[in-house]
């Protein structure tokens, strides 16, 4: 039987009070998916670099080479929070931004309150592992690292609240032929199931047996020349046993 060739794999802790995984939204109201969507993930790394939304050549380029799994280490036991949002919005009214300086607004007051509601995951934590390819181009995944340790700007998990309570990147990397292998080699640091729930990539693990759950089209690929939401891949939804860490 043929093997695959292993990999090297970045692993990310999504860690902190509150994490978004921006779903489909309607109207109002901003869902948050189970798990982080490709579109996220590039946009938290070119943020890292320092990119700007206008580049969306690079965004477009980095978005199409990554390759990443996800598990949950803690999981559910808060369910979802919903924030009930309502704001008047005036003219000259300003928010904060990742760039350091206030970002105005351009249209009018609104004369009644502005109601939204945006749903997060509480005290949230996901581990992922990633690569990007072809490996050969810039930006490598050492440049991701190195952008990671020392971001151009702050960074945030999904919406601007959900500000990490450690750093992401963690130090170690991993050797692995798939991105489900790669999850496997990660010890579980916190108590809790033997079975965590994860997504991967088809292809980048089993699609089939008790650990799959389901196989679905998942509408997370953004055109970044149109801001858009505009394509689907095929992940697969279900379960890894990771290793046990021993003290």
């Amino acid at each position: 039987m043929h093997r695959m060739p292993d990999h090297h794999w970045l692993i990310l802790r999504l860690e902190a009070p509150l994490v978004a995984f921006g779903g489909v939204a309607i109207d109002q109201l901003g869902v948050t998916r189970d798990f982080p969507a490709a579109s996220m993930l590039t946009g938290l790394l070119a943020n890292a670099l320092g990119w700007r939304r206008t580049e969306w050549q690079a965004h477009q380029a980095l978005q199409d080479r990554l390759v990443f799994a996800a598990r949950w280490e803690r999981d559910g036991e808060f369910g979802v929070l919903t924030d009930t949002q309502n704001a008047k919005l005036d003219k000259n009214d300003k928010g904060w931004t990742t760039w350091g300086e206030p970002e105005g607004r351009n249209g009018a007051s609104y004369g009644a309150p502005h109601r939204r509601q945006r749903d997060y995951h509480p005290d949230a934590c996901m581990v992922l592992a990633l690569r990007l390819a072809p490996a050969d181009q810039e930006p490598s995944l050492d440049t991701l690292a190195a952008s990671l340790d020392r971001p151009a700007r702050p960074l945030f998990i999904g919406r601007k609240p959900c500000l990490p309570s450690a750093p992401l990147r963690q130090k170690d990397r991993v050797m692995a032929p798939t991105a489900y292998a790669a999850l496997q080699k990660l010890p579980q640091q916190n108590d809790g199931a033997d079975r965590l729930r994860a997504l991967w990539p088809l292809g980048e693990g089993p699609s089939e047996g008790d650990t799959v759950h389901r196989i679905i089209d998942l509408p997370d690929r953004r055109n970044w020349r149109t801001g858009l939401h505009g394509g689907t891949r095929k992940v697969v939804e279900g379960v890894l046993m990771p290793q046990v860490l021993t003290l």
